[in-house]
């Protein structure tokens, strides 16, 4: 049954893609309702598989493609959430195909990492905050790939740079800084209450994370600054953005995936 509903959702999430790229490739406007109906029911199958998959049998399931998966699923209900203000068109279909592969991923590659989450209040508090943390600044990241893409096509004078469905290169720098400012914010207080709430987060085998993350946290506000103070744009931007995702990346998922992947086999 898990399967049927994560080939359902997938397949929902592959007609808005098919329904998006359609309209980047023509001068017609994207049937914006019909993407969004597709994407709503591959969110809501997502979401009550997922919840499943996490929540079923004692505790919680925070196995490596679990929270991968729920990384995706944030990112997702946050560009679908945009659609409808702001031209997020480019970014959706790379956002869906993730959370479709996650999906299918965590459904046929299950493992069990059980915790405990209820009894740890406070901790809950910090792995929400970095949850969310992480899935803003891989927002950035992509809205970061997507202003190098625009800026290219700016560039070398491709035609598609005038389709009605891309939004102006200032506009997507702009959504990008504003995108970073808050994941900053998230990221600090995640930073924050792994100090104060977690024990052990300077414990060996948790010290790399804590310094990693903090790397990133300095890449981003090194961006910040160089942004508002000396008006840094263009590929300094991009690079910083992307730079700081891969720190957080390699904070948020190496041990684990090690643990999960490589000592398992």
């Amino acid at each position: 049954m898990d399967i049927l509903i994560a080939l359902i959702a997938s397949l929902l999430y592959f007609i808005a893609i098919f329904k998006i790229i359609s309209g980047l490739s023509s001068p017609h406007q994207i049937p914006v309702r019909s993407v969004f109906l597709r994407a709503l029911g591959a969110l809501t199958l997502h979401t009550c598989l997922l919840t499943d998959l996490i929540l079923s049998g004692s505790g919680q399931n925070l196995n490596i493609l679990n929270i991968a998966s729920f990384i995706s699923l944030i990112i997702a209900t946050i560009t679908t959430g945009l659609m409808f203000k702001l031209r997020v068109w480019v970014l959706l279909p790379v956002v869906y195909s993730f959370s479709a592969i996650n999906l299918i991923a965590a459904t046929l590659l299950s493992s069990t990492v059980i915790t405990h989450l209820e009894a740890h209040p406070k901790v809950l508090v910090h792995v929400s905050s970095a949850l969310f943390s992480y899935s803003t600044l891989m927002l950035a990241a992509l809205y970061a790939i997507h202003l190098a893409w625009l800026d290219h096509q700016l560039k070398s004078k491709k035609k598609i740079i005038m389709n009605q469905n891309l939004p102006p290169l200032m506009v997507v720098e702009q959504q990008l800084f504003n995108i970073i400012m808050i994941g900053e914010i998230l990221l600090t207080l995640t930073l924050m209450t792994g100090f104060v709430f977690v024990n052990d987060m300077i414990a060996q085998g948790k010290l790399h994370k804590a310094v990693l993350s903090a790397i990133a946290w300095i890449i981003y506000g090194v961006l910040l600054w160089g942004h508002y103070r000396l008006g840094w744009r263009g590929r300094p931007v991009i690079w910083f953005s992307i730079i700081g995702a891969f720190f957080l990346t390699l904070a948020y998922f190496d041990s684990q995936f090690v643990r999960e992947v490589i000592i398992t086999e």
